[in-house]
């Protein structure tokens, strides 16, 4: 049997034009405070730092110049030899230089997307959307803060030492990659005088246990009001552990496939625990920057 609907009430018919044309609707003096734009970029420099990671750097215009530490922005990443990408590529940004009007982006060539990236030479354009997501908040009140991350997560912690300094806030950087080939951006968080401590899985010393003791010889010095973590369960669940145990608020910048970047796909979904409850949050708009004790193991 077929049940049939009622007939849909007659409607205006609007062209596609008037659409496009139609002014929107802001009350006066009101901010919306949306700051997200498509970007047309220009390459300025497209070099690599070393075997596995290239720096990129663009003329953006003023939106894009607006990003910042924790933030990210959705690349149309051109086809490759390695692909086509369908969709953009979310990628955190490395630096934002308002006074030359660049962003940078520093990143490990793996996939279709970022090996297209690789192609691109100095002159050409690049379109990039946002800045987008929630970044990194530090309180001017503490004094010091740690911040751990690993391989390219390196990238996304780097803006967020350059924050903490210009509120005078102190810095450890505890830097794990697989080699000391692979440490990024020690040159950022040498230019703000932060205590570096390096770890590699080649000198032995990237460990979790080796990690731990690091951690909490900076919890018995005074020496960490926060904590902050990107590219590393491992070290996030680390991190996590001893944040509960010695009550230090914590933040940590979450990786994760997406299609539209702005919350209206809900590919991006994960999970979080919140008041004893689990709870599904997108990582492109609500993050991709959370508290600590709320993010779950992946």
């Amino acid at each position: 049997m077929i049940r049939r609907l009622p007939a849909a009430k007659r409607c205006r018919s609007t062209s596609l034009a008037s659409i496009l044309n139609t002014e929107p609707q802001v009350k006066a003096g009101t901010d919306t405070g949306f700051r997200v734009a498509e970007n047309l970029c220009i390459v300025v420099s497209n070099d690599w730092v070393n075997d596995r990671y290239k720096r990129l750097v663009l003329a953006a215009p003023d939106t894009a110049l607006t990003a910042e530490a924790g933030q990210f922005f959705h690349l149309l990443c051109p086809a490759s030899e390695a692909g086509a990408p369908f969709l953009r590529r979310p990628m955190s940004v490395y630096q934002v230089d308002r006074a030359l009007g660049r962003i940078e982006f520093l990143y490990k060539c793996l996939g279709a997307g970022t090996h297209g990236m690789a192609t691109l030479k100095p002159g050409d354009s690049f379109n990039v959307m946002g800045p987008l997501g929630v970044g990194f908040t530090v309180d001017p009140s503490w004094r010091d803060i740690v911040v751990l991350g690993r391989g390219v997560g390196l990238a996304t912690l780097a803006p967020l030492a350059q924050l903490a300094a210009g509120q005078n806030v102190g810095v450890t950087a505890i830097l794990s990659a697989q080699k000391p080939d692979y440490v990024m951006s020690v040159d950022v968080f040498e230019s703000v005088g932060a205590d570096i401590i390096t770890v590699t899985d080649d000198e032995g010393t990237s460990a979790v246990e080796n990690v731990k003791a690091i951690l909490e010889d900076r919890l018995a010095r005074d020496r960490a009001d926060a904590f902050f973590t990107c590219g590393s369960n491992r070290l996030m669940l680390l991190m996590k552990e001893l944040g509960a145990a010695h009550n230090i608020p914590g933040q940590v910048a979450l990786e994760q496939q997406m299609a539209c970047g702005l919350g209206m796909c809900f590919c991006c979904v994960r999970s979080f625990e919140v008041a004893d409850d689990v709870i599904q949050r997108r990582v492109c708009c609500e993050g991709p920057v959370f508290d600590l004790q709320e993010a779950l193991s992946w």
